[in-house]
């Protein structure tokens, strides 16, 4: 409880002002006629999501794509139900540069999706899944709900007493998320109000047109992610159901209303116009992976990257790079095809050729290694790192 208060001073008040004044049983947005009438802690929480918002905008975490934010708030706008639209409630989609795989919502229907998560999907009825979910935490008030039932919810009361976060690729913005913004995307809500917000975001998703199949994709793929880096479920999963329930949530809600839920007509997908609104997302992305160290998930961003770009060649430069940093002899002759295929693309493009050459140093061919690096460096007559290479070029003659 000590650590509870000192991590999140003004939690308790509320929750215990809330407890005794108010009951955990609020209607969606809509479901009453007339605007969203917020309750008077409502009110509080929604002026302190405005706050924090503001904080992550002075913090300049936010990716820039304009596009992109218009392409998202498009399908989001498709996916938002009339009543809630009716009785005043928006949904504002941002999206923010890191590499973790994390979307959350402020109550007043402000959205942030990472990077790492929309690198992932492959269409827009898998993105458009997200939405919903995502949304229905708002138009369902589950935050005041959640902060109503806190009281009662030891289990939830002993997430938030963890010391410590180990935020990993989260990286700057683990300092800048408010205590909304943590309790929303690293703590999650209750099992039972994920489960709604999976079971109302299943039916929004399906009635805005989109191919209900393509819901339990979105886990599954992610459910591949963390099983390839052999890592902990990444934060969107850690409080919320496993991975495997919500793919077998999923699969039964798809099983029980889908085919009643489909209308007439075909089905959305949205693969391409996704994959054509995503693809510059997907190698700035791949890089924040490079940078952190993170090389299989950046090797598998660039390669899905190349797929759709197969004449970029700094795609396929960075690519290689992926494979080379993996320190895995067995990666390099992958990693110098795609070297020669920069360079075949782009003659003058130095950096590729850095790469070759250090890849035929260590395999132990001085001269083509010297030949490489001589073509960097003349290439690249201030490189910063000019002084290393020319060292190196002297080892290598000798």
């Amino acid at each position: 409880m000590r650590e509870i208060r000192r991590r999140f001073p003004w939690l308790l008040a509320a929750s215990l002002m809330a407890a005794g004044c108010a009951t955990t049983a609020l209607p969606p947005a809509g479901k009453d006629p007339g605007k969203l009438a917020l309750e008077e802690d409502e009110g509080r929480l929604w002026n302190r999501a405005q706050e924090e918002q503001e904080q992550l905008r002075r913090a300049r975490v936010e990716y820039h794509d304009p596009a992109l934010r218009t392409y998202l708030n498009s399908v989001a706008q498709r996916v938002l139900p009339d009543e809630a639209r009716q009785a005043g409630l928006s949904v504002d989609v941002h999206v923010i540069k890191n590499p973790s795989l994390n979307a959350f919502i402020y109550p007043n229907g402000v959205m942030y999706v990472h990077t790492g998560l929309l690198a992932r999907m492959e269409n827009e009825a898998q993105l458009a899944t997200l939405l919903g979910h995502e949304m229905t935490h708002a138009t369902h008030r589950h935050l005041a709900r959640q902060f109503r039932d806190i009281q009662n919810k030891t289990a939830f009361m002993a997430t938030l007493s963890v010391a410590g976060m180990p935020f990993g690729a989260w990286g700057m913005l683990a300092s800048v998320l408010g205590q909304l913004g943590t309790i929303a995307s690293v703590y999650g809500y209750s099992q039972d109000l994920e489960r709604e917000a999976d079971q109302e975001g299943f039916q929004l998703m399906v009635r805005a047109g989109y191919d209900p199949r393509e819901a339990p994709k979105l886990f599954v793929h992610l459910k591949q992610w963390v099983e390839e880096e052999k890592k902990p479920e990444p934060f969107f999963f850690n409080t919320h159901p496993r991975l495997v329930d919500r793919i077998e949530s999923y699969e039964e809600i798809l099983r029980r209303e889908g085919g009643a839920l489909a209308r007439g007509g075909p089905l959305r997908i949205g693969e391409e116009v996704f994959l054509v609104h995503t693809r510059r997302l997907l190698l700035d992305n791949a890089l924040l992976d490079l940078q952190g160290g993170r090389f299989l998930q950046a090797q598998r961003g660039l390669e899905k990257f190349v797929a759709l770009n197969p004449e970029d060649a700094p795609g396929h430069y960075f690519l290689a790079e992926s494979y080379r940093r993996q320190n895995d002899p067995r990666l390099h002759p992958e990693a110098i095809r795609l070297y020669e295929g920069a360079i075949a693309l782009d003659s003058a493009y130095a950096d590729p050729y850095r790469g070759l050459g250090t890849l035929y140093y260590q395999a132990g061919q001085p001269s083509q290694a010297a030949q490489a690096l001589e073509r960097y460096l003349e290439l690249a007559p201030t490189a910063p790192d000019r002084g290393y290479i020319q060292g190196l070029l002297e080892e290598v003659r000798k």
